[in-house]
């Protein structure tokens, strides 16, 4: 196998996943090495210990220094959510993909961002409003603060082209995020823009990610109405 078709983390994980939900192990099994399993699917073991990682935060296994991996007695049923690429969402639902870029600034974050990013000292951020469309309509509409000291290259990012969403997803990887999900009533200027009628019921996703203790940013996505959310364990 050639190193460009080799195993990715995630399908490593998948391929564990399977192996259990099939029986192969059972509640309780202990899971073969992480070496030995890199060697059965020709996959470095750092990738490996990736997806196991994975499969541990779900609740599925549980590792152990010196006592290996087992597959967990009393499985914890955890839903897994990616954070998505929105053009990537649309297109495998069919959907031609657009976007507009409302507005670019920095600005002082508000205090409703700053506690988002657990910070406590005032600071200067960057504001991205952008719209996603599918086939020419609105799709999601995304109010993000992003931390320029965290990231200060996106200062370089021609945000008209390519949106913040699938950037930051793509070069800022994130060792820990927080998700919060809520209706809200549509006001004028978000229905607006959303093609929506005023007051009616919007789906939120608010997710704040960080770098160990150095937030990236944080995001408020409200979805068009009809919007449905699918997550997978």
């Amino acid at each position: 196998m050639s190193p460009e078709s080799r195993l990715s983390w995630k399908d490593v994980r998948d391929q564990i996943h399977d192996a259990i939900l099939s029986g192969r192990y059972g509640p309780g099994d202990r899971l073969p090495r992480d070496v030995d399993i890199a060697d059965e699917l020709n996959c470095a073991r750092s990738t490996v210990q990736r997806a196991m990682q994975a499969l541990s935060d779900s609740g599925i296994v549980e590792r152990r220094r010196k006592g290996g991996t087992r597959v967990r007695p009393d499985p914890v049923t955890r839903a897994t959510l990616d954070i998505p690429i929105t053009r990537r969402e649309v297109e495998q639902k069919g959907g031609r993909y657009g976007y507009q870029l409302i507005r670019r600034v920095e600005a002082v974050a508000p205090r409703g961002v700053l506690a988002a990013c657990e910070l406590t000292e005032p600071r200067t951020m960057l504001r991205v409003e952008a719209l996603h469309l599918s086939d020419g309509r609105p799709y999601i509409f995304e109010d993000r603060w992003i931390c320029l000291e965290t990231v200060p290259e996106i200062g370089d990012v021609d945000l008209t082209g390519q949106n913040a969403n699938e950037w930051l997803v793509q070069n800022k990887p994130y060792s820990r995020c927080d998700l919060r999900f809520y209706a809200v009533s549509a006001d004028d200027s978000v229905a607006d823009l959303l093609d929506a009628e005023p007051g009616a019921a919007l789906f939120v996703i608010e997710r704040t990610t960080w770098i160990d203790a150095a937030p990236i940013t944080t995001v408020k996505a409200i979805a068009t109405p009809g919007y449905q959310l699918l997550t997978r364990s």
